[in-house]
């Protein structure tokens, strides 16, 4: 979550959002940007993105063992895979 708040201005637990343990609770609408790209955009297109998700982030945090999962277009929750 450290290194999430390091890039995001909204992070949070899912216990807070719906108190489901485990997960980790985001914003996809404040703008948030990795390595100069926004990294959760709902209608985002192009080889940057997949799903709206920008891919170097999604692989980041895959390689930690996590994933990005849209809950709504403005919600994302990140989950251990």
């Amino acid at each position: 979550m450290n290194w999430l708040s390091k890039h995001m201005d909204f992070v949070e637990t899912t216990e807070d959002f719906s108190g489901s343990e485990g997960g980790i609770w985001v914003s996809g609408e404040n703008g948030d940007e990795y390595k100069g790209l926004t990294i959760y955009s709902y209608y985002a297109q192009g080889s940057d993105y997949s799903l709206g998700v920008l891919n170097e982030w999604e692989k980041k945090l895959n390689d930690w063992g996590w994933y990005s999962e849209w809950y709504d277009a403005g919600t994302i929750m990140i989950y251990k895979i």
